[in-house]
């Protein structure tokens, strides 16, 4: 990557509305809320991995679709550094309509993971990076953790099966998000967003909500015990699923595929 000199010895982070934030890292991290774009600039070493990895994904999470790390002023000082976007673009591969891509002039051509040295697909140009970003096609709700939460989220989901021709996958969706959502309203108890999108024939759900409390699954429940079916439900019906710890709180994924037997548990 391109390198240039390090910044004064007050670090900061610059979010959308100007005002400047000291953080523990040697970088600025400036965040354009009219694209997904994001600009690093400074020197990233394993100091300041924390802090670019906090601001990708809270950006990953706020916004749907693509997100552009712009590294044209950023030098990047170490292995853990170097391996930080590799890691982000990993921890998002099965969000909804979430990925990272680079702008670095560094890369030799346009796209593909070989051409940057971070493994994540990089353009030399802006305008090459945010060109070969989809628009993705996503439905978000921002629900209250009430009574009624579960019941939007499955007319969101009825919705979006509908428009997206994949019909079959509105039941099991329907009962992976309800699950999801109860396990907010009863668990976290805090706003949450309802996320999903399409991709490749494939349906992706996800719930974020502000409570570092991730759901551990041990397995079917015993006969005995009453609850505690919630997570099982989930991965009966889902392909995959998953938790993502990210900044204030998580996300909670599953990825549904029409092959899947999704008959649910008794």
């Amino acid at each position: 990557m391109t390198g240039i000199g390090r910044p004064d010895a007050t670090s900061v982070a610059r979010e959308h509305t100007g005002a400047i934030m000291p953080t523990d890292a040697r970088c600025l991290v400036e965040i354009d809320e009219a694209s997904g774009v994001v600009r690093l600039t400074g020197v990233l070493d394993a100091a300041g991995a924390d802090t670019v990895r906090a601001a990708l994904l809270t950006r990953l999470c706020d916004r749907p679709g693509t997100v552009v790390a712009d590294v044209t002023g950023l030098r990047v000082a170490d292995p853990v550094g170097r391996s930080v976007f590799a890691e982000i673009r990993r921890e998002v591969a099965d969000w909804p309509a979430a990925d990272l891509l680079l702008c670095d002039p560094a890369t030799s051509g346009p796209g593909g993971a070989d051409a940057a040295p971070t493994g994540v697909p990089a353009w030399p140009t802006l305008d090459g990076a945010l060109a070969a970003a989809p628009l993705a096609a996503v439905l978000t709700a921002e629900l209250a953790p009430t009574v009624g939460a579960a019941r939007q989220a499955r007319e969101l989901v009825a919705t979006g099966c509908q428009h997206w021709d994949v019909r079959t996958l509105a039941e099991p969706a329907s009962l992976a998000i309800t699950e999801m959502v109860n396990n907010v309203v009863a668990h976290a108890r805090t706003p949450m967003t309802i996320r999903l999108a399409p991709q490749a024939g494939t349906l992706r759900v996800a719930v974020r909500d502000h409570s570092p409390l991730r759901p551990a699954f041990a397995g079917p429940a015993p006969p005995t015990r009453a609850g505690g079916r919630g997570l099982l439900l989930i991965d009966t019906v889902a392909h995959r699923w998953g938790s993502s710890p990210v900044p204030d709180g998580k996300v909670v994924w599953c990825v549904l595929h029409p092959d899947d037997d999704t008959d649910p548990v008794d």
